[in-house]
């Protein structure tokens, strides 16, 4: 039989797993799907995704593949999935891909969204997708701050230790910050991130909203490629994974 490549675009509520990796004896979103996909067609395939996601973090559309001998149509992985897994992983779309693509590999880029509820007593329905934050945010500064960081850095400063890569520059696409009402999103597009690097930014950007640091001091961070330097890593919960690129990235004007 010919093997051929099923690639899957997945939405998941991150809040009661470990993770997209599987982890022995602890619930995650990969080990979930391939659980899923071994009720469907009887075998267990391994599932690649183009990036891990930690503990509590989201996804609009994480990207991931695998390879069967299965006969199913692409379409029918969609349907067939969604019916096995929790009401917290979604299948979005599935499609068949060149035996030769990546899902890690082909990225051109990615863009991830910290959303922080900056109401004074916080909003209970957003307790698990957003961090509150009851002291008034400056939106001005914030934006100012987010300036220093688009272009490739070194973004040693912004990394916590965990996952150490051979190289710790990338290239920032974008980074913005929005208000809306009461919240605020801070959305960073990059061509690869390091362990935690989105929170780390969100809790520089929001030390700078309080006003504990001007927005200048963002440049400082990045030159002395000391993470004590950096501000707090924000809480896994604001995070979540908005789309993979493998095209151009979108954040170029």
């Amino acid at each position: 039989m010919d093997v051929r490549h099923i690639r899957l675009k997945i939405a998941y509520d991150g809040t009661d797993f470990s993770g997209w990796q599987t982890q022995p004896g602890l619930p995650t979103i990969q080990d979930s799907i391939e659980s899923a996909l071994e009720r469907m067609t009887g075998q267990r395939p391994k599932l690649v995704g183009s990036g891990r996601t930690d503990a509590g973090v989201h996804a609009h559309a994480q990207i991931a593949s695998f390879y069967t001998v299965s006969q199913f149509q692409p379409v029918k992985f969609q349907n067939a999935l969604n019916a096995f897994l929790p009401d917290t992983i979604r299948i979005l779309d599935s499609d068949e891909v060149p035996i030769a693509f990546h899902p890690t590999l082909d990225v051109i880029s990615k863009r991830y969204r910290y959303s922080v509820d900056n109401d004074r007593y916080g909003d209970p329905m957003a307790i698990r997708y957003a961090y509150h934050v009851g002291v008034p945010l400056n939106e001005t500064e914030m934006v100012k701050a987010s300036r220093y960081l688009v272009g490739r850095h070194d973004f040693a400063a912004f990394q916590t230790s965990g996952s150490e890569r051979v190289s710790t520059v990338r290239r920032v696409f974008a980074c913005e910050v929005m208000r809306l009402g009461s919240n605020f999103q801070i959305e960073v597009e990059a061509n690869g991130f390091l362990y935690n690097m989105v929170r780390t930014i969100a809790g520089t950007l929001i030390m700078v909203g309080k006003g504990k640091w001007q927005a200048h001091q963002v440049q400082e961070i990045l030159d002395s490629c000391d993470r004590r330097k950096a501000g707090p890593t924000a809480p896994a919960r604001g995070l979540a994974m908005l789309w993979v690129n493998y095209d151009q990235p979108r954040g170029i004007r």
